[in-house]
């Protein structure tokens, strides 16, 4: 079967990601306000906004968001929640063409999304639509390894998910951050956590792009060993769900 294309992959898993993904801590949005000086004028363009749990957040503060989502599944999703924002626009369009103005943007934001981008080509377009002295924030919930539930959990799905290593944002390192950053980089983390019973646990390994879909062989062995983990880990029928959230900040 031929790979799909990274616009399409979420296609079929918007429900679980918006049900299931976390949001972003405020912490890290404080951080993103002051660190890039924005003021109540200030335009943000969210690429590759996705169901737009980054947008609502900096809407939520009062600024202006172009959500530019190329997947139509995805951006629908984050109409109906964002709407009511009235800096709120929904842009249908990728991160290497983006369709905005030139020099009409703030700060680029890309949340869960950078490593899907074609790197010279969306830093090209980025360079376009940014105005001088403009801001780039890539930021990331990055699983936590910590023994017990949470490293057993990165076992389970490597062993039955074997689409993982080929999509996994870790391979965004440093010598990648350098290459987009001409002007420089700083990198802040925030603790981050979420709080699953199995239902909600299932419905979290099923958002992601790799996890096996009802009919593939290893759909139900995942969600039985899942079941088997999360029944050794639960007290009172939850588990805790640890993520590191890493911000990126600097300029093109």
């Amino acid at each position: 079967m031929p790979a799909l294309d990274s616009k399409e992959r979420f296609s079929d898993r918007v429900k679980n990601y918006v049900l299931f993904r976390p949001s972003y801590p405020a912490d890290a949005i404080d951080c993103l306000v002051n660190y890039c000086a924005l003021t109540p004028t200030s335009v943000i363009a969210d690429i590759g906004s996705g169901t737009g749990k980054l947008a609502e957040l900096i809407l939520s503060r009062g600024f202006t968001v172009h959500a530019v989502e190329p997947n139509a599944n995805m951006r629908n999703a984050a109409e109906k929640s964002l709407l009511p924002f009235s800096g709120f626009y929904s842009v249908p369009a990728s991160a290497e063409a983006t369709s905005l103005p030139a020099q009409s943007i703030d700060l680029i934001t890309a949340a869960q999304a950078f490593h899907w981008f074609d790197r010279t080509a969306c830093k090209r377009e980025w360079q376009r639509i940014l105005k001088p002295g403009g801001h780039v924030a890539l930021i990331w919930n990055r699983r936590q390894k910590s023994p017990g539930f949470m490293a057993e959990y990165e076992e389970v799905i490597h062993l039955w998910c074997a689409e993982l290593p080929n999509v996994t944002h870790n391979k965004i390192t440093d010598a990648v951050f350098k290459e987009i950053f001409d002007g420089g980089y700083t990198l802040h983390t925030f603790p981050w956590q979420q709080t699953f019973n199995f239902a909600a646990l299932w419905g979290r390994a099923q958002s992601s792009s790799y996890s096996p879909l009802p009919g593939h062989p290893y759909h139900e062995p995942l969600k039985n060993a899942l079941q088997k983990l999360f029944t050794q880990y639960q007290k009172d029928g939850f588990v805790p769900f640890e993520y590191q959230t890493q911000l990126v900040l600097g300029k093109l």
